[in-house]
């Protein structure tokens, strides 16, 4: 696989897997309704999103880094809004 179709395929899946966060986010922050959301699993999946972007600085892969970076920071968001408001 050819170096620029492998970046072509890793921004793409960044991109998805980003922008899947935004309308949770967003709604938690209008509707400020956090009860159906598991603290533990967003917990969880938050130390794996830092994990792979540890791994994405490591072997520098741009998409790596600010997927996970913009996930984490999205995913962040939720469990504040979780831990505030319950």
């Amino acid at each position: 696989m050819t170096s620029l179709l492998a970046e072509s395929i890793g921004g793409a899946a960044a991109v998805l897997t980003t922008f899947c966060w935004v309308p949770q986010a967003l709604r938690t922050i209008r509707l400020r309704e956090t009860r159906a959301i598991s603290l533990s699993a967003q917990l969880t999946f938050g130390s794996g999103l830092a994990l792979w972007l540890a791994y994405g600085v490591l072997i520098g892969s741009w998409p790596l880094i600010l997927a996970n970076a913009l996930s984490l920071a999205l995913v962040s968001l939720i469990v504040a809004m979780k831990l505030r408001y319950g």
